[in-house]
């Protein structure tokens, strides 16, 4: 058996007893699945998967324990994977996560007592103001917020798997925004979510600010697993659900960048579109582009395609597409950027965080991937265009959880796949788009043969409300 023992400093050096025994080893607190697996992810930081079962399958042998003791407290990690010790300790980097799981996890299961306590509202917003005021705390806890800076930072969503030229290609997009000072801030894991990260550090490095510049990661407990941080984040940081995740994206970042990807980038576009398709944002600057290499314009033609076809032509004014050209999409962020900053300033609105974007329920509250849910989605023109967007977000992300997430790909093994139900027309493109998906292989990392986990269907009819 390998020990390594880690010194959490700071204030995650002292904990309540009551924090403790949520996620030690010896009292098997209702925390510590999660504390564990997420710690192993941290751990295999840098290593490629994409299926959180397998990971977690590799390592039964791993176990974390939180040891308090007169010094404050000591985690004891036991049979780690080997790729994070070198020369009998622990990557310091990884360490600097393992420091914000610790944080993370004690302070979401917080946040979740303190949002559970409240009930719901009279108004039937269920609280939305204080989901909000949470995903902020979570933010400043891990110093990614903070005063007087200027708006500054690009989110770059897309795939983790990925061709080698969109790889570079990328990588090309984060130098020239490195270049021009500007941070980034993705999901964490391979693939887009590290190229970007990689090219504005050396971007960055040129321009002597690499030790100012900054590259946060926000992820969430049930895909951490599944898309381990890369070695380029600077700043990792855990939200509570999928859903939190997403808000945090949007009101902590200032312009949005999307590249290839699969089904997860296709819930992260719905996302942001259906927050811009609502009346309430129609004077809230949130600056959306479309890019990819020259290879990658089939691509963005059968996202738009499905975009036009769901929503209508109309929708293609909330987004530009910008085809093999780094250093003009740099200079797009940088003028998204400025307009932002000109436009809170205008307002007094906060320049780290988007106090003023209208998040409808349908896209704020967590949506429970299950069969039952999966198939009650509503995938029928006739209703408002955010909450179509909403729906066809929670498809896409049910579909993310049965491909990668240990829960979804259970849930599919014990039940057969998920059954979407719609319109001919929206099911017909979003069977193209998820085909067209797997053609590219933007499903897997493996090279293993992918079973679709769901199944579309256009021949029942559906209600048209919500």
């Amino acid at each position: 058996m390998s020990v390594q023992v880690v010194w959490p400093s700071g204030s995650m050096a002292l904990l309540t007893q009551m924090e403790a025994d949520r996620i030690s080893l010896k009292s098997q607190g209702e925390l510590y699945d999660l504390y564990r697996n997420c710690s192993l992810a941290v751990l295999n930081s840098g290593n490629l998967t994409d299926n959180s079962k397998e990971l977690l399958d590799n390592y039964q042998n791993f176990e974390i324990d939180v040891v308090r003791n007169e010094r404050g407290l000591k985690l004891e990690l036991i049979n780690p994977p080997e790729s994070a010790i070198v020369d009998g300790k622990v990557i310091k980097t990884l360490q600097h996560h393992l420091y914000a799981v610790l944080r993370d996890i004690v302070l979401v299961q917080s946040v979740k007592d303190a949002l559970a306590g409240l009930g719901p509202a009279t108004d039937g917003t269920n609280h939305s103001a204080n989901i909000t005021n949470a995903i902020f705390h979570i933010l400043r806890t891990a110093e990614a917020v903070r005063a007087d800076v200027k708006p500054n930072i690009a989110v770059c969503w897309g795939g983790h798997s990925i061709s080698k030229p969109e790889y570079d290609y990328a990588y090309k997009v984060g130098k020239a925004l490195g270049l021009r000072g500007i941070d980034i801030c993705t999901g964490c894991g391979p693939g887009i979510m590290e190229a970007p990260m990689r090219g504005s550090l050396e971007g960055h490095a040129l321009q002597n600010n690499a030790a100012n510049s900054e590259r946060f990661g926000l992820t969430e407990p049930s895909i951490i697993a599944a898309e381990p941080p890369n070695p380029f984040v600077s700043n990792l940081v855990i939200m509570p659900d999928i859903e939190k995740r997403l808000e945090a994206f949007v009101r902590f970042g200032h312009v949005l960048v999307v590249f290839p990807g699969g089904p997860g980038t296709a819930e992260e576009l719905l996302y942001i579109l259906g927050i811009k398709l609502c009346h309430e944002n129609r004077h809230n600057p949130i600056p959306l582009i479309l890019t990819g290499n020259k290879d990658s314009e089939p691509y963005f033609k059968a996202i738009n395609d499905f975009l036009v076809h769901c929503f209508g032509p109309e929708i293609t004014r909330h987004y530009q597409i910008i085809l093999d050209d780094p250093n003009e999409v740099a200079r797009q962020v940088a003028e998204g950027l400025q307009t932002i900053y000109e436009h809170r300033t205008l307002i007094h609105e906060s320049y780290c965080y988007n106090w003023s974007l209208f998040i409808p329920p349908e896209l704020q509250f967590p949506f429970e991937v299950s069969h039952q849910n999966m198939a009650a989605l509503n995938l029928c023109q006739g209703q408002e265009p955010y909450k179509l967007a909403a729906n066809l977000r929670r498809a896409f992300s049910g579909i993310v959880a049965g491909n990668v997430k240990e829960y979804g790909i259970k849930m599919v093994a014990q039940h057969g796949p998920f059954k979407l139900h719609g319109d001919q027309e929206i099911i017909n493109y979003m069977g193209q788009l998820m085909t067209d998906f797997i053609a590219q292989g933007r499903i897997l990392l493996s090279q293993r043969e992918y079973v679709p986990c769901y199944e579309l269907d256009s021949t029942k009819s559906c209600a048209v409300s919500s």
